[in-house]
Formats: C-alpha cells, structure tokens, sequence
C-alpha cells in the first residue's frame, strides 16, 4: 500500500468527531449543554455539606425538595432539547420560568450560577432555528455545468431539455413544412425575427 493511497484507513476518533459535530449541528446542543449545568448546582446546594476546616456548613433549606424538582426539571429539559428539538420553545420558556422560580426557591438560584446557566439555556433554545438545506434554484443542463440557456430558451424543471418559447427548435423533430415558420436568424446585433 503506497503512502498516497486514501483507503478506508481513517482513525475512529476522526470518524467519531465528524459524526458528533453533525449531530451537534443538527439541535440546540448548546442550549441543552448550559440548561443541565444550570439544574444541578441548583439541585446540589441545598443538599450539600461544605467543610471549612472544622466547621461543617450545612446549606440544605425547607425547600430542598423544590430546589431538587427544579433541578431535575432542568436537566430534563436539557435532554428534551437535545433529542427532541421540535420543542424546543417549549423547553427553552420553561427553562427560564424555572430559573427564575430557582431564586427564591433554591438558595438564590445556586448562588446564582444555576440561575445564569439555565437562563442561558433557555434563551439559547426558544431563539435556535434549524438550518435550511440548500435547494438548486436554476439546475443548468446535464453535461455543462453553469452553462446558461440562450435568449428566449428556458429549461422547464423537470427536464434537462432546453424548451423554445414557440415550442420547438429548427430542425429537431419537427416535419419539413412547419419548420419555415419556425425558422429563426440572427442579426448582427444579437435579436431575432421570425421568417416568412
């Protein structure tokens, strides 16, 4: 096998990559990525126990099973956004109402990180659009890339065969007494006039 040869000898992580990036392009990754880091400090901090040399600080609230169910909402939602985009402004106007509920439920929204994040996420989602495929306006002829019609010839879009605005060409097809008046020449200045 020569250097040059480009077989099927492509590294799996190269192939992995590839796959991920048109998967991430094809939904809200981003959105969904900032809405489940916003629900699990959210979720966390109420239940956590930070030690600060001897002393512990126990952070956990009356309403820590509220800052656990808008946690875990959170999360959901970020999820929702990744492998059901079609409602995503659902998922991204519930995300923000539930940041903005994480303030006065959930230590001030995680200490304002979850908050920041899933309000992130949200706006990320309601204002993300998929991608418009892109459609061949005007297909040129078969065989001839970017070649255009003449004057007066227009291709239909179905066919690849140019179609005269009088119905046929000169020559082609068409019976010997009915291509006198179809008949057409070119002047020195590029119009044209019918004969006969």
């Amino acid at each position: 096998m020569s250097p040059e040869s480009q077989g099927q000898n492509e590294h799996y992580l190269s192939v992995f990559r590839r796959g991920f990036r048109t998967w991430r392009g094809n939904r809200p990754f981003w959105a969904g990525l900032f809405t489940m880091a916003g629900g699990v400090p959210i979720a966390y901090f109420p239940y956590a126990n930070m030690h600060l040399g001897n002393m512990t600080l126990a952070m956990s609230t009356t309403a820590g099973a509220g800052s656990l169910i808008i946690g875990v909402l959170l999360v959901t939602l970020g999820l929702t956004m990744w492998f059901h985009s079609i409602v995503r402004v659902f998922a991204g106007v519930a995300a923000i109402l539930l940041a903005l509920i994480s303030i006065p439920v959930a230590n001030i929204g995680g200490f304002l990180v979850g908050f920041l994040f899933a309000l992130l996420g949200g706006a990320l989602s309601v204002s993300w659009v998929p991608g418009e495929p892109k459609t061949d306006e005007a297909a040129p002829a078969e065989g001839a890339p970017g070649a255009e019609a003449p004057e007066g010839i227009s291709f239909t879009k179905d066919e690849q065969a140019p179609v005269h605005p009088e119905g046929a060409f000169h020559g082609m097809g068409v019976p010997e007494q009915q291509s006198a008046q179809y008949d057409t020449t070119v002047e020195v200045d590029g119009g044209r006039h019918r004969a006969g």
